[in-house]
């Protein structure tokens, strides 16, 4: 899937900002990432970040960094790997298709989509309030998604229930599922960690291993469950045995990998109340 490629000046302030706040909220990406993963109907239409890749300095007036679009993310608390979508316009030491592997730190973006509705896009958004109405609804359609207001970036899919009308009342229908932008009111789980906590209860009664086995790459779960953050996941882990204290083979633990990525509430759980 090769997203269009919109230019901007990447040392404008404004963009600047953007990804500093991309930075800081890419925690909700990576949290509903992890879900989807574990669903088996998809919910996100549209995963991606976007990333910084360059040739070196250059001569010939282009600039020395192609901003582009990566998918099939993976991340550590420290590195994040992808797969490039955007063919460069002018870089050589990059193509499309190509396997990357940067820092956390040069993440520049990220956008994942629910119903054709965009969230997170900080640059996107940048780029279209610089833009007139007619450009805009012109991006957005090259997109074909709804980005909404280009000063109000939504992190969050708030899996809320629509009440059915009166006629589906009167025939006992249940409400359907919506996605909309969720009001940022301090930490919460995510709909489906608080939904499959008693299944994930009753799987660790039957088999506590699951609590302290390391994968392979030698985390335990409380470790993937910290990065993605899930307080309800870990909590039934800690009463099933996990240990607040083990390491990754590169000597991370849970408190610290929440706190990295930016669930400070979850990195004070593990280092207070679980201890």
């Amino acid at each position: 899937m090769a997203e269009p490629i919109f230019m901007s000046n990447e040392d404008d302030p404004r963009m600047v900002e953007a990804h500093r706040a991309a930075q800081q909220s890419f925690k909700y990406f990576w949290r509903e990432l992890s879900w989807e993963r574990r669903r088996i109907v998809p919910g996100l239409g549209v995963a991606m970040i976007k990333l910084a890749f360059t040739d070196g300095p250059r001569t010939d007036g282009k600039p020395d960094y192609e901003q582009m679009w990566c998918t099939d993310v993976e991340f550590d608390g420290e590195t994040l790997k992808a797969k490039l979508i955007n063919a460069p316009n002018w870089l050589q030491s990059v193509k499309v298709g190509d396997a990357v592997e940067v820092p956390f730190t040069e993440l520049s973006d990220w956008i994942m989509t629910a119903n054709d509705v965009a969230y997170g896009a900080y640059t996107v958004q940048v780029m279209r309030a610089g833009m007139g109405g007619a450009e805009r609804r012109a991006h957005d359609k090259a997109w074909g998604l709804d980005f909404g207001d280009p000063n109000e970036v939504q992190t969050e899919i708030n899996r809320t229930r629509k009440k059915p009308g009166f006629i589906a009342r009167l025939l006992g229908a249940k409400s359907a599922p919506s996605e909309e932008a969720a009001p940022q009111t301090g930490f919460r789980d995510h709909p489906m960690c608080v939904n499959m906590l008693e299944a994930y209860d009753t799987q660790l009664q039957g088999d506590p291993s699951i609590a302290t086995t390391p994968d392979e790459r030698g985390w335990s779960m409380i470790h993937g469950e910290a990065l993605a953050g899930n307080l309800g996941v870990i909590k039934l882990l800690l009463k099933h045995g996990a240990d607040s204290n083990a390491k990754t083979p590169e000597g991370k633990d849970a408190a610290g990998l929440a706190r990295r990525i930016g669930w400070h509430e979850i990195a004070d759980y593990l280092t207070n109340e679980a201890k």
